[in-house]
């Protein structure tokens, strides 16, 4: 464990031993009809009389969005599998947070907001339908898919860098063409009422988020909803399931206490746009084990808003346990960032293996964000065939991601707005068949620092590069650099600075 935090078990929520099958409130098995009326009901009067467990028998079980409330549980059988069909009416859109900022969406297939003792359990596959909403990129298919891609729907964008891109429907398409409608000047979803004025600023926003859902309705998928958004809740479980297909994010927390995921599989394609697993934003203590994820996107992410706004609210992600996960397709194994701006401290990360992951533990933030990321370790950490980096920590991330001068140069920003990584120990990590062994990018305004690795081997074509870095130490550390058929130790990765250009001075 970390020196400034003790880790102490997340009691699980406490439901009541009452069932309630969905059968019993009108539902019909088969996915040709919709039973999202029924389940409802069956939630809702086992909330009235006091929860208890909502059953879904094996079969295919047709649905719309259904909303979970306090002291239920969700129980999906083996042999279950609960469907979300797509249709306008179904799926209103609102304001919510979405990539660390206020945002429309379409409602979530699965949803919660400020419900205590909720779970979601049982052997069965929670499929949000994903390919429905979801965009694709034509560079993450071969031809022949790609052209039976096409063939499904015909509104496609011709793009410069990255192909052409596919819209599932006309909506869709003609809302990205027309471009997502801004709430402006919008406080969190987080932030109360402190006075008058801000109870008439509050109801001015209120107005303009009315007229921008009306400006955003006849585009309703274009704004893809996350599948699982569990908004305020406290004592949460999801144990035993199967979260698949995502129409966005997969399983967001958002502002939850007491949050235990177990024993669960989170899956998306590879080419699944946005297609996170597990997003945790601004929550604390926090237990995630025996996840398998399989997910288009970051698998195991660790964020808390998105810059100023973000700021305003005091509530970064912490008191985090991860440990005994596989991750296999994924864009990071284990991510913090970039929507960093509360804060991401007290995390430990353990006993998790990486395999085939284009990063394995993956840093990133920018400058405008403001935030610290501190005092997590991260060990016992096996990867295999890392596409690109096996560690990297970048503060460029979205400058990169815009092919703009790094470092940000000629950016004007005030002290707050300038994150910081520190205090991060990673340990007994091994990376055989990476791309890059090492990339750590600080900026000008603001080096990594106070970053220490032991015991660590990395096997890798390129070892990397540190930039605006200070008080790095290796122990016991050996990176295999494969093109040049050479291994570094400890002092010899500084040793080597021209030959290896692993560290470049400002």
């Amino acid at each position: 464990m970390t020196e400034t935090w003790e880790w102490k078990p997340v009691k699980p929520p406490a439901i009541p031993d009452a069932f309630y099958d969905i059968r019993e409130f009108g539902a019909i098995e088969g996915g040709e009809h919709s039973c999202r009326q029924a389940i409802q009901a069956a939630i809702d009067r086992a909330w009235q009389e006091g929860g208890g467990h909502v059953v879904i028998p094996p079969g295919i079980w047709l649905t719309g969005p259904i909303e979970l409330k306090t002291r239920i549980d969700l129980h999906l059988e083996e042999n279950s599998l609960l469907l979300f069909h797509k249709t306008k009416e179904d799926y209103p859109l609102l304001v919510t947070e979405y990539e660390g900022r206020r945002r429309i969406r379409a409602t979530s297939p699965v949803w919660a907001r400020d419900a205590s003792h909720i779970s979601i359990t049982g052997g069965g596959i929670i499929d949000g339908s994903g390919e429905k909403w979801r965009m694709a990129k034509e560079f993450k298919f071969s031809p022949a898919d790609w052209q039976r891609l096409t063939m499904k729907s015909r509104h496609t964008l011709s793009m410069t860098k990255e192909g052409s891109v596919w819209f599932p429907s006309r909506t869709a398409y003609e809302g990205f063409l027309k471009g997502e409608e801004e709430i402006c000047g919008a406080a969190p979803v987080g932030a109360g009422e402190e006075s008058r004025a801000m109870h008439e600023r509050e109801v001015q926003q209120l107005d303009n988020e009315k007229q921008a859902l009306g400006r955003a309705a006849a585009f309703y998928d274009f704004y893809r909803p996350v599948m699982v958004s569990l908004i305020r809740c406290r004592h949460v479980l999801i144990e035993g399931v199967t979260l698949q297909n995502s129409p966005a994010w997969n399983l967001h927390p958002l502002y939850c206490e007491d949050v235990i995921i177990r024993n669960a599989r989170i899956r998306n394609d590879p080419w699944a746009q946005n297609g996170d697993g597990l997003d945790l934003e601004s929550c604390r203590r926090v237990e995630v084990s025996h996840v398998e994820f399989d997910v288009g996107d970051d698998a195991i992410c660790m964020k808390s808003g998105k810059n100023a706004p973000a700021r305003s609210i005091d509530f970064p992600t912490e008191q985090v346990y991860i440990h005994d996960c596989r991750v296999l397709r994924a864009h990071g194994g284990f991510s913090v960032g970039s929507e960093m701006s509360r804060g991401v401290r007290n995390i430990l990360v353990e006993r998790c293996t990486f395999v085939g992951t284009d990063t394995g533990i993956r840093f990133k933030t920018a400058l405008g964000r403001g935030g610290v990321v501190e005092d997590i370790t991260i060990r016992d950490i096996q990867m295999l065939r890392i596409r690109d980096e096996a560690i990297v920590m970048t503060m460029g991330y979205v400058l990169s991601q815009a092919q703009s001068s790094f470092v940000g140069e000629g950016i004007c920003t005030g002290p707050d707005d300038i994150p910081e990584f520190r205090r991060i120990h990673m340990e007994r990590i091994r990376c055989l068949d990476a791309g890059t062994a090492i990339r750590m990018e600080g900026i000008r305004e603001q080096k990594i620092h106070d970053i220490s690795f032991q015991d660590v081997y990395l096997q890798a074509q390129d070892p990397g590069k540190l930039i605006y870095v200070e008080n790095i130490s290796f122990a016991s550390v050996r990176i295999c650099d494969t093109a040049r058929k050479k291994v570094y130790t400890d002092h010899e990765i500084f040793g080597a600075l021209q030959e290896l250009l692993l560290f470049e001075k400002p």
